[in-house]
């Protein structure tokens, strides 16, 4: 029918469209995702004065700095180099913001313009010039029909195209049936070799699919193996008849949900040894790299807070420069979780911020402000009565909408008065503020 092609020629030129639940729900997840990366930061302040921070949000100016060989803070990044040439790194260990100093070519940093000429203890791989893993291209790549997800290593903190990483061609990822990681952190191919002493430590720190096999016969020993360090490696058998072998070592392990949960509060199983017994019972300076060949690590949940601190393994790791892996805070996942803590506290404040300046005002101020609101929400609403309350409204739509109706005056609304929270055909609608982020 000439209707129905119409129709179809018409959807096929419209933009896709979402729920209203849904706009709402993509809005906070991009929140959530960039308060992740950025680690809680506001944007507000340099962190050159806090010196090497453990983790942070780093970004690269090529515009500044060609040669890819500084990097900067988040504040500085948003002050300092707005519509620059900009790479972002995501997050850095022990790095201090370089904005201004001798690399900038005199080009002072607004914020903090006292600095040091460098920042020497500050590393720099190839990500800073925008390229990424083994083959040196960058992320997103222009020439690349689809792209490749990537990890990052958290030994060289770069980050590898999951089919670059080195695998043989019957070896997958860990992941499950949704795709989803069942490791914690990524170890590459190239740094593999400097972590070879972790073949002295259970099957229960990696991540694999013969984990939960291998787990269970640990499990099954456990008694023996909290009999203390004997410098031995145990013979076992899992329930295929193939042999296990491990050191003894103190701790136990639990299996949870196909990955090695290891409870760091157990601490009668994860307490520090900083000044007691090897975890391994050998020295780990006699050991030496038999691995037959380069390959990645996947590394399960909790796999740090197994490696042994005794004061051998710990002088171990600073030699290699690899100390940062008994370091709590240095894993991604304590930074997000700390991240996640900031802005939780963010949110409390704003919303305590709100209701204070509400009930500062005086009776005429809130009468206008409520005037303001309702003459918006009339607005909306007679924008949204075309459209029942099961159909989607087009993103372009709600667009034009903003832009047309972003010049409505609410009266004597601060700053901190971020969104404006609408009650329409019982479905909330959140609108953002315009210039919200400049405020």
């Amino acid at each position: 029918m000439a209707g129905d092609g119409t129709d179809a020629a018409f959807e096929d030129e419209v933009e896709p469209t979402v729920t209203i639940s849904e706009y709402m729900e993509g809005i906070e997840a991009e929140e959530l995702e960039a308060d992740l990366v950025l680690g809680g930061d506001d944007g507000n302040e340099c962190t050159y004065d806090a010196g090497y921070l453990k983790r942070q949000a780093v970004f690269s100016c090529l515009t500044c700095v060609p040669d890819g060989v500084a990097g900067v803070c988040t504040a500085c990044c948003l002050a300092c180099h707005d519509g620059h040439e900009v790479v972002e790194l995501w997050t850095k260990r022990n790095f201090r913001c370089d904005c201004g100093n001798s690399k900038f070519g005199g080009h002072l940093c607004k914020l903090s313009p006292e600095k040091d000429p460098e920042n020497p203890a500050n590393s720099y791989n190839q990500n800073f010039k925008g390229s990424y893993c083994t083959c040196s291209r960058p992320y997103p790549d222009p020439e690349a029909k689809e792209q490749v997800e990537m990890i990052q290593c958290c030994i060289c903190e770069d980050w590898f195209h999951e089919d670059h990483i080195g695998l043989d061609s019957m070896e997958k990822i860990p992941k499950d049936e949704e795709g989803e990681p069942l490791y914690e952190e990524f170890i590459c191919h190239q740094c593999s070799p400097v972590c070879y002493f972790l073949k002295l430590y259970p099957d229960t720190i990696w991540a694999s699919s013969k984990q939960s096999s291998v787990s269970e016969a640990v499990t099954a020993n456990s008694n023996g193996m909290e009999g203390g360090s004997s410098g031995h490696a145990d013979t076992e058998k899992n329930e295929n008849g193939a042999p296990v072998d491990h050191q003894s070592i103190e701790n136990t392990f639990v299996e949870e949900n196909r990955t090695i949960d290891i409870a760091a509060s157990d601490k009668s199983i994860l307490g520090d040894n900083s000044g007691g017994n090897c975890k391994i019972g050998v020295d780990i300076n006699t050991t030496s790299a038999d691995l037959e060949k380069t390959m990645p690590f996947f590394m399960s949940k909790g796999w740090r807070e197994t490696l042994c601190k005794c004061g051998t393994c710990t002088n171990f790791y600073a030699q290699r420069g690899i100390a940062h892996l008994t370091d709590k805070e240095d894993s991604i996942e304590e930074y997000e979780k700390i991240a996640k803590q900031k802005r939780e506290k963010k949110l409390e404040q704003q919303e305590g911020a709100e209701a204070n300046f509400i009930n500062s005002l005086n009776h005429v101020q809130k009468i206008e402000i409520l005037s303001g609101i309702n003459d918006m929400k009339n607005e909306l609403q007679s924008f949204m009565v075309k459209f029942s309350a099961y159909l989607t409204v087009a993103h372009l739509s709600m667009s034009c909408w903003l832009s047309l109706h972003a010049l409505i005056p609410v009266a004597c609304v601060p700053p901190c008065l971020c969104y404006l929270v609408i009650e329409i055909r019982q479905t909330t609608i959140l609108i953002q503020r315009k210039g919200s982020r400049s405020a």
